[in-house]
């Protein structure tokens, strides 16, 4: 299994885990992100550790072919002295010399291949996981909003849904109408009473004064009609 095929896996293992544990939308998409971050390191140094096998090889390769340029130079060296016999031996060490550069060569051209589309699956992979990043400020904005949104519906469920503190403050508010329509009319029997008081007072007195009066002018009248004396006079002492 590639590290790729791993990070897919852990992944995927992660996500289902913690959406089967029903977890906040916002700490899973956050926790996702991490996990997701933390793969990248570990595939980052895998891809690194397959980098470096393959400048060793690259730097194998170019050892190789260095080592028989020389000893062909060494070679020429020899039979400018008429040392055939060294010439001979260098010959020989040039030949081993390109004999594993060209098996190192295929090795090495492989191993620069697969380098190549691990780095290229890797700046994917990154561009994935920093879209999810920005994905992820959206998803928990709009997780935040349907969640705002459901607290909402379900006071206003609940507001419309209790009538029975509403009709109690209804009967309450009749109840203060009432009291005040009581104590208004408490207010306008006691100003009727203080009036009818203050009228039998001045009747009172209009009758104890009027009475008096007319019971004089009676009784004048019937002494002249007794003939008993005139209106006005008296006997004199």
């Amino acid at each position: 299994m590639g590290i790729f095929d791993r990070l897919k896996t852990v992944v995927s293992s992660n996500i289902n885990d913690m959406i089967s544990k029903a977890e906040n939308p916002e700490k899973m998409l956050n926790q996702l992100v991490i996990d997701m971050n933390q793969q990248m390191i570990e595939s980052k140094k895998s891809v690194a550790i397959a980098i470096a096998d393959e400048k060793k090889l690259e730097r194998e390769l170019l050892e190789q072919k260095r080592q028989a340029e020389d000893w062909e130079r060494k070679a020429v060296i020899a039979v400018k002295a008429g040392r055939d016999d060294l010439a001979k031996e260098a010959l020989l060490r040039k030949q081993e010399s390109e004999n594993y550069y060209l098996q190192l060569k295929p090795q090495w051209e492989a191993q620069k291949a697969s380098v190549e589309k691990l780095k290229d699956t890797l700046r994917q992979l990154q561009n994935k996981i920093d879209e999810a990043s920005r994905k992820k400020n959206i998803l928990i904005a709009r997780a935040k909003r349907a969640e705002a949104q459901e607290k909402i519906t379900k006071t206003m469920s609940s507001i419309s849904g209790n009538t029975s503190a509403f009709d109690t403050f209804d009967r309450m508010a009749k109840k203060v109408d009432e009291l005040e329509a009581r104590a208004d009319a408490s207010v306008e029997l006691a100003d009727l009473s203080k009036s009818s008081s203050l009228e039998k007072e001045f009747a009172q007195l209009e009758s104890s004064g009027a009475g008096g009066d007319l019971l004089l002018e009676e009784l004048k009248r019937k002494m002249v009609s007794d003939g008993s004396t005139e209106p006005g006079t008296g006997s004199q002492g």
